[in-house]
């Protein structure tokens, strides 16, 4: 029975893939050696082939095992019978922790006023829901310093005025995000993750004087300087929107009233692994994406391999090929269409381990693509509707479609597609350069965020692509 099961499995033609340890891993399934020795065996294959499984491996070289994990349930769920082994002991997901360090300034304090949407203390209340029951959860409120709140988190997540009850914690006159920062990094535990609530506006102290581009200069600088000390860290950076009902203190001082929507942030801090686990470990989902996002982006990436395969048949192909089984992307036999002369494939990929949004995936002006025949590409999200029982083998686990469209005139051509690893455009678009008044993007930007997010890019950025992936054509 479990050699029928094992011949009826497909693997993936995969960028990356992970040929023969995916054998590995059914290997010790079916045997049922799910024993300490079995998936250090496992682990040894990953290291004794680190260019080949680089996906599996922390930007250190060592084994990322929340990864392991998921790649060994995604094998397990795939036989027949389901199988799953909990690899936590030996390393594998571990619980994490959870550190909320909560900004109260004047500016933040309309966030919460008693007639809004609440969508700020939501948010919060959320995240902490989003930890199994049982986690370690601690809560801080910050501004000119750190100062641990004083009552249980019950008491938090029903809090209904929870800037009230916090007043007098700290000067909320300004914010330290340079004290601020270097505490939240340098107090991390390994598996804690820290979050920063925020509008992420920097507001030092004493700035009477100052012109506004010596302030981003800077802040610029501080970010940089404070990231580019803590290595192997990873940042996302969630954007929401909440109602704000009450005084902005803009840089110059004078205060407005104002009524209406403003951005404001969760900032996210983890271990590069312990980051990869939130986006993988079902215990957390809803961490990384979460209800009310507006825009998100992760600082800190390397460069990955992802999984992707030709499909043979699709409504969009063009021309002819086949194709070549074995490692990398091969398409021979290629020929372009009788009338036409150009040749047409598509691809379908997961592109979930970059933890990107759907506006920068799928906007073709964020990849490179390189050829001799002039190859132009277009990404599309994967939808139900598109499954069908002829390609439901091609598409399942898979996120989005690539389409590779060119003249065929070369007899040998090699395309390259290359994501940049790049600011997004939201966070320029964020970003504005005065706050005096409330007119114009003032309810969908924040002072000098460009800046700041700017300054931890340039200390976090890492490989220059979020991945690359080869294409050979052959006549």
């Amino acid at each position: 029975m479990w050699l029928v099961c094992l011949a009826m499995l497909s693997g993936l033609l995969a960028c990356g893939g992970h040929g023969g340890l995916e054998k590995a891993v059914r290997g010790v399934l079916v045997s049922g050696d799910t024993t300490r020795q079995a998936y250090d065996s496992l682990c040894s294959i990953v290291t004794d082939n680190p260019d080949r499984y680089s996906d599996l491996l922390t930007p250190e070289g060592t084994i990322d095992h929340s990864r392991m994990a998921a790649l060994i349930d995604e094998i397990g769920s795939a036989l027949r019978p389901p199988m799953h082994w909990d690899t936590r002991p030996y390393g594998g997901a571990r619980d994490l922790s959870l550190t909320i360090y909560f900004e109260r300034s004047g500016s933040m304090v309309p966030y919460d006023s008693r007639g809004g949407d609440g969508r700020l203390k939501k948010a919060v209340n959320d995240l902490i829901n989003h930890f199994p029951a049982g986690s370690k959860v601690d809560i801080n409120i910050v501004n000119d310093g750190i100062y641990p709140y004083q009552h249980t988190v019950d008491e938090f997540l029903k809090d209904r005025d929870i800037y009230q009850s916090t007043a007098g914690i700290g000067d909320a006159s300004y914010t330290d995000f340079q004290l601020i920062f270097n505490k939240i990094l340098e107090a991390q535990k390994p598996g804690n993750v820290s979050v920063l609530v925020s509008d992420l506006i920097y507001s030092p102290e004493d700035t009477r004087g100052v012109s506004l581009d010596k302030i981003f200069n800077e802040e610029n600088s501080l970010a940089t300087r404070v990231f580019a000390r803590y290595k192997g860290k990873s940042v996302v950076v969630q954007q929401f929107m909440g109602d704000y009902s009450g005084k902005y203190y803009p840089y110059n001082n004078v205060p407005i009233e104002y009524h209406g929507k403003r951005p404001f942030y969760l900032m996210i801090i983890a271990d590069s692994e312990v980051m990869n686990q939130l986006a993988q470990d079902k215990r957390y989902s809803g961490v990384l994406d979460a209800a009310g996002i507006r825009n998100s982006f992760r600082f800190n990436q390397a460069s990955s391999d992802i999984q992707c395969q030709v499909l043979p048949e699709w409504k969009d192909n063009a021309g002819r090929f086949r194709v070549k089984h074995g490692d990398g992307i091969v398409l021979t036999r290629c020929e372009g269409d009788r009338q036409t002369g150009k040749l047409c494939f598509s691809m379908a990929a997961n592109l979930s381990s970059l933890m990107k949004d759907d506006a920068l995936l799928t906007d073709a002006g964020n990849y490179d693509v390189k050829s001799v025949d002039g190859y132009t590409l277009t990404v599309q999200p994967i939808d139900q509707s598109m499954v069908t029982a002829n390609n439901k083998d091609y598409l399942e686990g898979m996120t989005h479609i690539f389409t590779l469209l060119g003249d065929f005139k070369s007899p040998r051509d090699e395309i390259r597609i290359a994501l940049r690893n790049e600011l997004p455009a939201w966070i320029h678009q964020s970003s504005s350069q005065s706050d005096i008044d409330t007119s114009g993007s003032f309810a969908t930007t924040t002072l000098g965020l460009e800046q700041l997010l700017g300054g931890m890019f340039e200390a976090m950025q890492g490989s220059h692509a979020l991945f690359e992936i080869d294409i050979q054509l052959q006549h």
